[in-house]
């Protein structure tokens, strides 16, 4: 994320992380420290369990300070994430 939008861990103000349910062996933010954001106020939560929804996701919401409209935003979906948000998916 922070690469496609030309960001570094400088522009971060905090994180927040959710799972959804079938996600229990590590938090996501201790996934991210181990990836050197140890300075960033980080916090986890669990996705509510909704019939039909997409398992095995991990979503991330960055605050970050941009120079940029929020319209040029790189919004970034992985292996399968693109269903969740088609009209942001790159």
């Amino acid at each position: 994320m922070l690469e496609r939008n030309a960001r570094t861990t400088d522009d971060l103000v905090s994180m927040v992380f959710t799972a959804t349910p079938d996600l229990v062996c590590m938090f996501p933010a201790a996934a991210a420290r181990g990836l050197g954001l140890g300075d960033v106020p980080l916090i986890c939560a669990q996705e509510i369990a909704v019939a039909g929804a997409l398992s095995h996701v991990v979503r991330v919401m960055a605050h970050a300070h941009l120079d940029r409209p929020r319209g040029e935003v790189v919004h970034v979906y992985l292996r399968g994430a693109e269903v969740l948000r088609q009209d942001l998916a790159q």
